[in-house]
């Protein structure tokens, strides 16, 4: 996407900045309450941006420091060559990296479904040693039945070329599409969500990037590592979500040393971006748990 006509009015875009790492143009957003804030780290999932945060970053930033990124190739990143550098480590390889570059150590981070799967990927590599992980409606094992038989091979055949992805950035230019795409994930997010999806969508270039993620995305390795996550896992469930089971969230606690549940009702795959508010709080509450030393000093919500 390009910044100076797809940027324009890009959500907190005073926020953004653009740096060069791991041989890629990063597009990152950075928030702050004040220098030594704890820093939290915002990660979106497969085919989304940091339009996703729009609203979480702010109210977060009042109290900690806020960094979120676009995933190499999703919306004002640029993608890796080959394509093969979308798999999950290849991604948190290049975020590891990202974070050395500029020099920060994230206290808490954050993953939206594939982002948490990027977020636990870099803690076991050792990459990032954070105090807690939350995970919302993360995506950390791998679709059963037909449908994981066929998913990722689709996506491989999909991918390999650019004809596919313009024919669904095509498609984007309905609004009809979007909206079916909405309602499969079971969230009910606002005109300006409704909007940058589309505009996402359109990009032929943003929506290659997400079927290069899908078709090198193999979650087998991270299932069976799942039980080397010793740090503090909050694993946030959404009841109406479509995208990631619910019930997943049970599956994946029965695996790791320290997770905590947290079922949200009455929302969809994208509930931060529904209920930012409650999304803030309970980040905020999580601050508080991991201790003292890493809680913001006002506003913490239990």
């Amino acid at each position: 996407m390009d910044w100076q006509v797809d940027g324009l009015d890009w959500p907190n875009r005073v926020n953004s900045r653009f740096i060069s790492a791991s041989g890629l143009l990063w597009h990152v957003q950075e928030f702050s309450a004040r220098a030594d804030a704890p820093l939290v780290l915002l990660i979106h999932g497969t085919g989304s941006a940091t339009h996703s945060w729009r609203d979480v970053a702010p109210l977060l930033a009042q109290h900690c420091r806020v960094v979120a990124i676009d995933l190499p190739g999703h919306a004002f990143s640029e993608m890796p060559m080959p394509a093969t550098g979308q798999s999950l480590p290849g991604m948190a390889q290049r975020v590891a990296s990202l974070l050395k570059q500029m020099q920060i150590s994230p206290v808490l981070i954050v993953g939206h479904s594939a982002g948490a799967a990027v977020a636990a990927r870099m803690v076991l590599d050792g990459s990032i040693q954070p105090a807690a992980l939350v995970s919302l409606n993360g995506a950390f094992i791998r679709f059963g039945g037909m449908a994981g038989a066929i998913f990722s091979p689709l996506a491989r055949l999909m991918a390999t070329g650019s004809l596919a992805a313009k024919f669904f950035a095509w498609q984007a230019n309905d609004p009809v599409v979007i909206q079916r795409l909405m309602n499969s994930t079971g969230s009910v997010i606002d005109a300006t969500g409704m909007r940058l999806y589309q505009r996402l969508m359109q990009s032929h270039g943003h929506v290659r990037a997400a079927l290069a993620m899908m078709a090198h995305w193999d979650l087998d390795t991270l299932e069976r590592e799942l039980p080397k996550l010793s740090l503090p896992v909050w694993l946030v469930a959404a009841e109406n979500d479509l995208t990631v089971p619910p019930q997943q969230a049970a599956t994946v606690a029965k695996r790791l040393p320290q997770a905590k549940r947290v079922l949200w009702p009455m929302l969809g795959h994208l509930a931060h971006e529904e209920s930012p508010r409650q999304c803030v709080d309970l980040l905020l509450g999580v601050m508080q748990a991991v201790g003292s030393a890493y809680a913001p000093s006002r506003g913490i919500a239990g």
